[in-house]
């Protein structure tokens, strides 16, 4: 199984990268909402992301010792991305909606990116 924990940290720091941009945007333009979303979605996703590779690490160390595991936690993260959504709802004249959904997924795209990538340039 793959090391999660270099895969995670380089995800990180694609991520920061995004979140830098984002940031830049928001000062910058006058989209500040939409951006000021993608900022909030992009913490609270890459909160999920945390979770997932501490659950899946788990995950791996109780299978390689033979015990019987739970879940990966699909519950909590969802519980995060309620907590995001509830703090955009909560103040729509900061956070745009559709901004925290996007930053929500932007995880997930990078993780998808970042596996394409190393398909297929590493392991030629």
């Amino acid at each position: 199984m793959p090391d999660f924990r270099v895969m995670y940290n380089r995800q990180r720091k694609w991520i920061f990268y995004l979140l830098s941009i984002y940031v830049l945007g928001w000062g910058f333009t006058s989209y500040q909402t939409i951006f000021l979303g993608l900022i909030l979605g992009t913490c609270f996703g890459f909160l999920n992301l945390w979770l997932l590779v501490r659950k899946t690490e788990d995950f791996d160390k109780k299978v390689g010792e033979g015990k019987k595991v739970r879940s990966l936690g699909s519950l909590s993260r969802m519980a995060v991305g309620g907590i995001a959504a509830v703090i955009a709802l909560k103040y729509p004249e900061y956070f745009n909606v559709i901004g925290l959904v996007i930053g929500l997924m932007t995880s997930y795209i990078v993780i998808m990116i970042d596996y394409f990538y190393h398909a297929l340039h590493v392991h030629k």
